[in-house]
This record gives C-alpha cells, structure tokens and sequence, in this order.
C-alpha cells in the first residue's frame, strides 16, 4: 500500500505497525529531533501518538494521554474511536480522517494524531499553539487615534481580529491549500450577500490553480500568482493592509480579502490607484479636517512624481521660464550635469533607505548624521551637488514617505526616475512624452478586470467627488459601484444628518 511515497490519498491502514512504518519513513523519525512519537499500549491494544514539538500545548496533551491511559480494554474493543472522541476529549476541536495526506496537513499545522491498533482511521486532536507575537499598532499605518491592534503571522488571530470587528453571520472565511510542500493556508474573506460572487469564485478558482512548491514569501508571491508579474509595471494591483478596521471597512464595502499564513499583511482586492491613496488617519478626524489632510497628501504624491523632473527641465531652459520664475534655476553651476546630479541624488536616497532599514535602531542617529552633514553638505562644498538638487531631492522625498501605501510610493519612485531621464535628454518634449506613456500604462492596467483609474477612468462623477472630498461617514450610503455588489445601499435612505 505504502510503496509510493508521493502517491495521493494513501488510506490509513488497519495494520497499526503499517501505519507507524509508513509515517516514521515519511517524516524522517528519529532524524526530525521535533518530530514527537509517543507509542502506548492501552487495554491490550497499541496506540501511537504523533506531534509537533513547539506547536502543540503540552498541558492540555499530558491530559489527553492521561485520558487514554485511562480507558479500560473493552472501551477501545468495541467503537473505539467513538469512545476515544465522544466519551473522552471534549472541549477540544476533534475530527477523524482516513487518509495520510490529511494526517500529514493537520499533523505539520500543528494539531495531534492519534492511531489505534485495528482502527482504519487517525483522530485530529486541534491543540495547536504557534509561536506568535501579540497585535501590535502596525509601523508603516500608524493613526494618531484609533486602535492600535494590528495582523499579525497567525492566520486565526488574523481571522479572529477581523470577526471582533464584523459579527455578521453572511461574513465568509474559505481556506485555500498552496503549495505543494508548503502547504500554506490562504484565506479567501467576504461577506456573502454583499460582495460579487463572481469575482470570489474567479479569485478562488485562481488561488486554487496555484502550482508551486512553496510560498514561503506568503502574500507577495500569491498576487504574482494569480495577477501575473508584469516586469516592466511597478504599480502595485492589490493593495496591502496591516490594519483590520481597515481590512473590516473594505469588507463592508463588497471587497474581498485574501490572508496568508504566516504573513501580517492581507490582501484587499480589487484595487484601483485611488485606493493607495487613502489612509485610515482621515476618518479618525473631523471630516474638513480629514479632507484638509487628503489634500495636502496628494500635493506630497504630485510633488514626489512631478516636481523634480518639471524643475530639470526648467533648469535645463531658463530662458523658457517667465520672470517671475526666474528663482527656479541653478544660481552656482556645479562640476557635473544636472541630469547625472539627480540621478545620483536619487540612488544616494534609495541607499540611505536601505541602509537605514537594515541598520540597528541605536545606530539609526549616526547614520542620518552621516547622510545629512557628511553627504549632503560636503558634496555640495566641494561642487558635485548644487544646492537646488539637494533641496528638490528632499522635497520629492518627503512626498514619497507621505504617501499613504509603501507600495505606491516605490511605484512613483520608479516613475519619477523614468520622467527624470526623459526630461535630461529631449527636455520638456521628454517629459510630456513620459507623462503620456506613463497615462497610457495606467489606462491599461486593471486589477481583477477593474480598470486601475476608475473613477477617473471610466469617469464616475460620485466616487470621483468621495475620493477627491473626505465627505461624512453618514452622507457615505453607497457601496462602490466598480465592485458590483449584491447590495448597493450601505445605510437606509435618508438616515444620514
């Protein structure tokens, strides 16, 4: 029965010393040191017992043991695993399945497998406890008010925030199995009488068709899957969120959510360039103050897309610009092109980033003092940068940390420095040029069949007004429509004061 060890769906054998032969082979006992084999006799007959060292609660398995040892003879004689999972486990998630490959799946996630002698199936015992940190306020969405729970690598604890928030029975959790190693868990969330079914089955249906041995780089590694990895298209087609209030808000609004184990950022699909723009700080404030705080956002978007290269070019042509912007040119010519100037500028920034990221927090201070006198300064002294490159620079690089998602500010990087080089070498006709091409990418991109500018494109007045306008969360009574959901409306008519 055994002989093939990557055949599907070996049954569990009758044969108890099968069984143990078979699962030792499989799972490399006693090479695996966390490998847990625990072998008993109970009544007469041979019970194996077989975990995960660290993924099981050791208490609560000390007490299932000690509940087996207590059974009499004639309780694993007659209905064995009747008695075993009725009489003797309670409070505790228990299921019976007849297959190795199941035992494999729920064994390696952390539950425990029991065998009985003479029996053809193996109890789940769910006492599984992962090594995970607690919720914490996520880094990159920080909110001066608001909650400060935030997802973290455990896929339950995950779904689990998103239910405290969302006590809705239509409210859906699917769970996906991808790779075929890895085994990760994938969960499809959405609310069922309010999100396009049509799109959570073609989003199913893709996370299923997933062929792959492992995705231990978890969220990322499913977008490409199912979206497909365009190189030359660094605008991000999904948007990532760490937040659940944010994640239970795009639920609501017929949204599906895609979480991966192991992973702390879930996916919110579809997604269109308006949807990276927004940040959950503007609904935790007045609704003038949080339309004040969206607008001086995209000011800091456009000023991190456009405004360096819009100064190249009239850099490059004084005598193009009026009097009165006069200003905007280099007062101290340095020793090197402006066009290579910038561009160093721009990888100096990129490498500082890096550097930063992976510099240890105590050291963090010296590095930006290093950045910012020895650098910055002293390359401008000695007449490699002039000092409009470095005060453009720094501009465009506040926009880009303004910006909302980290994703679309590495997006609009990449752009910036494709507008850069077209405006250094053809000038302003470059850059209207790069601006076009850039347009034209945006116009094609789509995200689950959505197109990537709506409501700019498909222009839809209404949501075109909601993003522009932080407006009342009462005057907010209409699912987005470029979703289709089942239920447009989000409060009764005329609720809202």
């Amino acid at each position: 029965m055994h002989n093939n060890s990557s055949e599907k769906n070996i049954p569990v054998s009758k044969n108890y010393q099968e069984n143990v032969d078979y699962l030792n082979k499989e799972l490399g006992v006693p090479d695996s040191f966390d490998i847990v084999v625990r072998e008993m006799s109970i009544g007469g007959k041979r019970v194996a017992i077989y975990s995960v060292n660290g993924m099981v609660n050791t208490q609560v398995a000390s007490m299932i043991i000690d509940a087996l040892i207590d059974l009499e003879r004639s309780d694993l004689i007659v209905n064995a695993l009747e008695k075993l999972v009725k009489g003797r486990i309670v409070n505790l998630q228990v299921s019976e399945v007849q297959t190795m490959d199941k035992v494999f799946y729920f064994m390696l996630s952390g539950p425990m497998a029991i065998f009985v002698e003479g029996q053809d199936k193996a109890i789940i015992v769910d006492i599984r406890t992962y090594p995970a940190r607690t919720p914490q306020e996520p880094d990159i969405e920080r909110v001066t008010r608001g909650s400060r729970d935030g997802f973290t690598e455990t896929l339950v604890m995950n779904t689990a925030l998103i239910r405290r928030r969302l006590r809705d029975p239509k409210l859906r959790m699917k769970l996906v199995q991808v790779g075929g190693r890895s085994k990760t868990d994938v969960c499809i969330a959405y609310i069922e009488d309010i999100t396009n079914l049509d799109m959570v089955q073609k989003i199913q249906k893709d996370v299923q068709g997933i062929k792959v041995d492992g995705i231990p780089m978890a969220e990322k590694s499913v977008e490409e899957f199912i979206l497909g990895s365009k190189f030359w298209n660094p605008y991000p087609r999904v948007r990532y969120t760490e937040r659940p209030d944010v994640a239970a808000v795009h639920l609501l609004e017929g949204y599906v959510i895609l979480i991966v184990d192991t992973s702390p950022s879930v996916m919110i699909a579809p997604s269109t360039f308006w949807s990276h723009v927004q940040h959950a700080e503007e609904y935790r404030q007045e609704p003038v103050v949080g339309a004040y705080l969206r607008w001086v956002r995209f000011a800091g978007i456009f000023a991190a897309l456009f405004l360096l290269p819009l100064w190249l070019g009239a850099a490059l042509n004084p005598q193009s610009l009026p009097d009165w912007l006069a200003f905007i040119g280099v007062t101290k010519p340095a020793k090197v092109s402006l066009l290579v100037q910038v561009i160093l500028a721009e990888v100096g920034v990129d490498l500082l980033r890096l550097g930063t990221i992976h510099t240890p927090g105590p050291l963090g201070t010296a590095l930006g003092l290093i950045a910012a006198f020895m650098l910055g300064d002293i390359a401008v002294k000695v007449g490699l940068f002039t000092p409009e490159v470095v005060l453009y620079i720094a501009i465009a690089s506040v926009g880009t940390f303004a910006t909302p998602s980290y994703e679309l500010g590495l997006a609009n990087r990449i752009s910036r420095l494709f507008l850069v080089i077209m405006t250094g070498l053809f000038n302003f006709i470059g850059f209207w040029v790069g601006v076009a091409a850039l347009f034209f990418l945006l116009w094609r991109t789509k995200s689950f069949d959505v197109p990537y500018l709506w409501p700019l494109l498909p222009f839809n007045y209404d949501a075109m007004k909601r993003i522009l306008v932080r407006s009342p969360v009462t005057l907010k009574n209409q699912r987005p429509g470029i979703t289709k959901p089942q239920d447009q409306d989000r409060q009764p008519q005329g609720s809202g004061k």
